[in-house]
């Protein structure tokens, strides 16, 4: 350890070794770039003043004087905020709109154009006039995401007439505006009469629909329209396993798409922890589902999520639309929606529930609620379901609108610029009741939120909203009938031809212990495709 002398101002007395004190290091560290000959303790001019200390000495004032000039200076030289003006580029004509979607590069199963032929361009293409004329030329077009059935016809050579004639056509038999991107057609085009006009449409085929495919075809100088039905199955498809590693991977693996196992554990999340699930418990899946007698299958939606536990309450859920709203049932008919009340502005909180000094008022009283800052004007969201109760001007709360909801709860929002709803009416969770304002006791915009529980108010950021649905009556019998038949298809059962028109519905089964899932489906459209070949459509 070294003593306090060690340090001090003295020059010996240490021993015959040379050292340094503390104070002439100092002292050298602060002499850089200062003449050895003046005393380093001599007065000098700072430009940097510490404002901290000396507050009202000469000193002071002018280091003060410096800051200030110093940041006029930055506030003077800094750029603006005016918009730098360029010059717009010019919106682009259909024809070359055209173009540039052909050239552009874009997966052809959203309806690129890429690669596909155009129509000549007067201005662009010069036709060869010693070039052998093809008698006919065949074509697949396709229609483009945010495409039109003419403005595809037209990419293809034919005349705008005949393109806005032939949508006419498939327009009598379906929408053209139904006809999904990525749909393709088989165009035949006939010789034209000379190089300088159009070819004409000599057919043209396409799946207008998952059940319907249409053909137009010459003859003379009119057209026919060809419609020939296409057998569908639309028997449900149902995916049964045991959850094993993991359920999302269990179920990819026997062939359930992905989006119906998603919504198959958002079903079954709201009744059970996904985490508690146990290996040896099984899945039920039904799906939407539709078999073409041409080989092509098209998955819908998810109809029915079960799960059976190994240990622990089975589950049977049916997704029913009630009063509007479809939500997950369960086979006894009880639905439940759950989860925290919704905010119903997106600003943060500025003041909470409990009590404060009132920012107007002047004294401390109770605040039965939360104040979200939010800018004038914003929308206001109802916190979940229900129904006003009251609707206007309420003294000090300004514009307000309460509701009540289910089990007791009701809510208030105060401070309103314009209401949106009115007293009777019924709202859903997020609707818009009405947009922030400062009107009553306010100091600025903003909203003030309450929630009452069986008329008592309580804080809201402690309460978690639950809401019970029943059916009953007719609803209910038609939801068990609805069940019933979903729950006869058969697991394992083998699944009839599409050309069938079974009165009950057969089985789409993926058998649990299947390891080849596509080899089962490759079997049903082969079985489809054969029945097809035994009797026309």
């Amino acid at each position: 350890m070294y003593q306090f002398n060690t340090f001090g101002a003295g020059n010996a007395g240490g021993g015959g070794a040379a050292t340094l004190s503390a104070d002439a290091a100092l002292l050298r560290s602060r002499s850089f770039g200062v003449r050895q000959d003046e005393p380093p303790q001599g007065r000098r001019f700072d430009l940097v003043v510490d404002l901290g200390s000396g507050i009202g000495s000469l000193t002071w004032f002018r280091g003060l004087a410096t800051c200030g000039l110093l940041c006029y200076a930055a506030i003077s030289l800094a750029p603006g905020f005016d918009p730098i003006p360029t010059a717009s580029a010019k919106p682009l004509s259909d024809r070359q709109w055209d173009q540039a979607k052909a050239l552009a590069i874009s997966p052809l199963a959203l309806g690129a154009d890429t690669g596909r032929r155009m129509a000549p361009n007067e201005k662009k293409v010069r036709p060869l006039l010693d070039t052998p004329e093809r008698p006919s030329l065949d074509l697949i077009a396709t229609i483009g995401m945010g495409d039109s059935f003419a403005r595809a016809l037209t990419r293809t050579g034919i005349a705008d007439a005949e393109a806005d004639r032939v949508a006419t056509l498939i327009g009598g038999v379906v929408p053209v505006d139904d006809l999904r991107p990525g749909t393709a057609m088989q165009i035949v085009l006939g010789r034209r009469a000379n190089r300088s006009t159009a070819r004409p449409l000599q057919s043209l085929a396409l799946r207008a629909r998952f059940d319907l495919k249409l053909e137009i075809v010459r003859q003379g100088k009119d057209y026919i329209v060809k419609r020939t039905p296409i057998a569908v199955d639309t028997t449900p498809l149902r995916i049964q396993g045991s959850i094993g590693d993991g359920l999302y991977r269990s179920a990819r693996a026997l062939g359930a798409p992905a989006k119906a196992v998603e919504a198959y554990i958002r079903a079954i999340a709201g009744k059970t922890e996904i985490g508690s699930l146990g290996r040896s418990d099984r899945f039920d899946i039904i799906l939407e589902h539709k078999r073409a007698a041409t080989g092509e299958t098209q998955t819908g939606d998810l109809l029915f999520a079960g799960l059976n536990r190994a240990s622990g309450k089975d589950l049977q859920l049916l997704q029913w639309e009630q009063d509007g709203k479809l939500q997950w049932f369960e086979a006894e008919g009880v639905g439940r929606s759950s989860g925290t009340l919704t905010r119903p502005v997106p600003g943060t909180v500025s003041s909470n529930y409990g009590m404060r000094r009132h920012p107007i008022l002047g004294y401390s009283r109770m605040h039965r609620g939360m104040d979200f800052r939010a800018g004038y004007g914003t929308p206001i969201l109802a916190a979940t379901d229900g129904k006003v109760a009251s609707a206007g001007w309420a003294g000090g709360h300004g514009q307000r609108v309460q509701l009540t909801h289910s089990d007791g709860l009701s809510t208030s929002y105060s401070h309103m610029s314009r209401i949106a709803v009115r007293p009777g009416t019924s709202v859903r969770q997020g609707q818009v009741i009405g947009y922030v304002g400062s009107t009553g006791l306010s100091t600025g915009p903003h909203l003030h939120y309450e929630l009452y529980k069986n008329g008592v108010s309580v804080n809201p950021a402690s309460v978690t909203f639950v809401s019970r649905s029943q059916l009953s009556g007719t609803e209910l019998a038609s939801f068990r009938q609805k069940l019933r038949g979903l729950l006869g298809t058969p697991v394992g059962g083998t699944i009839r031809s599409a050309e069938a028109t079974p009165k009950a519905p057969a089985a789409g089964v993926i058998r649990a212990g299947a390891t080849a899932p596509n080899k089962a489906l490759g079997a049903t459209l082969r079985t489809a495709q054969a029945a097809s070949k035994k009797k026309p459509s």
